[in-house]
């Protein structure tokens, strides 16, 4: 047994299969019924984690899940009826900059809070 064969065995095991793709396409769509204004971003390929999108609603909220590859990142426009840009190309949305930015502030202000009511 090698010395990081028990962490790998871990991360197949129990809790949602990261790697279904039909279960990442059902997530996408049930994300995009839920959300205003959704727009896609398509992320490339790095050498830790395979082509993924990043979806963003109007109001700046955001999720990624992996793409299928530039195939399938690129077949998500039909599939989700939204637009979908290269991130590369594109950048990201400044609406997603500012909805990380306000959730930044509203942790700080709970944890205050909680520090507060100790």
């Amino acid at each position: 047994m090698g010395l990081f064969d028990s962490f790998r065995r871990r991360g197949s095991k129990g809790g949602s299969d990261r790697r279904d793709p039909a279960a990442d396409l059902k997530y996408l769509k049930q994300w995009v019924a839920e959300h205003h204004g959704v727009e896609a971003f398509v992320e490339p390929k790095t050498t830790v984690t395979e082509v993924t999108v990043v979806l963003v609603a109007a109001d700046g909220e955001w999720t990624r899940r992996r793409a299928g590859g530039d195939k399938g990142a690129r077949q998500l426009s039909d599939k989700l009826d939204i637009p979908v840009y290269d991130v590369q190309k594109v950048g990201y949305p400044q609406r997603m900059r500012d909805f990380d930015a306000r959730r930044r502030i509203e942790r700080k202000r709970e944890l205050r809070r909680e520090l507060e009511d100790d």
